[in-house]
């Protein structure tokens, strides 16, 4: 099964900055990082961190383990803190990472609002919370696994919302709508109970606004109608869902608003191209699909 990964190299504190690349392929630049950017980086392969891009790589870190270049385990220095790589120098560049391992066609929308390469400037939101994950991330106490998550969730929304207002950005007109009043409330009313009855009526209703204010606005500023986009929001959950549990096709079809599984059938391979079923079957064979919405 097809799986992708965002990354978050940031750069904590350090006197010298770092340049990261992408490699094999090297399909970007190398970048310069000061203390306080954050990099999203959601492209294939792996990526270098070095003080110059023609300075040889000394460890890999591969599935949490610092290994030398040519893969065997390299000795952890001993009085490095939990989770910590390096040479534990005095005044060495602090960096910290992050995974996020996403698949689905939920996570697709998530990474559709980055380029495969985004890098996030320093700012007092995203310090302060580079700050405190720097100070948990040398700790090991009970429950730290569960802070350290939560975290690394709040980081990742300050750095998509920093990027998303900035001036390199695209994001895709469903973002932006939820910054209207009116429009961002209908979107988070269909994002939070997308199985209910809903009708434009009623969805105007909700924001204050008439029927038909309401679906010019809707069609104006997220680009389709609102039932259109709650018919491809219904999809994109019906796709996870399929993919990732046992529910039988008619449980799904309920969950995401549906009564009649032959009706959800014909929605969902109109939006896919695939029966649920064939769907199903065929993400568990490995093959990678989505849906997006």
């Amino acid at each position: 099964m097809g799986h992708d990964l965002c990354r978050l190299p940031a750069t904590h504190r350090g006197r010298h900055p770092r340049r990261p690349r992408l490699d094999p392929a090297r399909r970007h630049h190398p970048l310069r990082l000061a203390a306080g950017d954050i990099t999203l980086i959601t492209a294939p392969g792996g990526y270098t961190i070095t003080d110059e891009p023609g300075t040889s790589p000394q460890f890999l870190i591969r599935d949490g383990r610092k290994c030398l270049p040519t893969g065997a385990p390299a000795d952890l220095h001993p009085t490095l803190s939990p989770r910590t790589y390096g040479d534990g120098l005095a005044g060495a560049t602090v960096m910290l990472r992050g995974v996020y391992d996403l698949h689905g066609s939920s996570a697709s929308r998530l990474l559709a609002l980055i380029p495969p390469l985004a890098v996030v400037p320093s700012g007092p939101r995203t310090q302060a919370a580079l700050d405190l994950l720097a100070t948990e991330t040398a700790r090991d106490e009970p429950g730290q696994d569960a802070v350290l998550a939560r975290l690394l969730d709040l980081l990742l929304v300050i750095a998509l919302r920093a990027w998303c207002t900035g001036p390199e950005a695209s994001p895709p007109a469903w973002y932006q709508a939820l910054t209207d009043p009116s429009i961002g409330e209908a979107l988070r009313l269909l994002y939070d109970n997308p199985a209910h009855r809903w009708t434009v009526a009623s969805l105007a209703t909700k924001v204050g606004l008439s029927r038909a204010a309401f679906a010019r606005r809707f069609t104006a500023l997220v680009g389709q109608p609102p039932l259109g986009y709650l018919t491809d929001w219904r999809m994109t959950i019906a796709a996870d869902l399929l993919r990732d549990t046992q529910q039988t096709v008619a449980t799904v079809a309920h969950q995401v608003g549906y009564r009649d599984p032959f009706a959800f059938s014909v929605a969902f391979k109109r939006a896919s191209g695939h029966t649920p079923s064939a769907w199903r079957g065929s993400c568990q064979q490995g093959v990678r699909h989505t849906v997006t919405a």
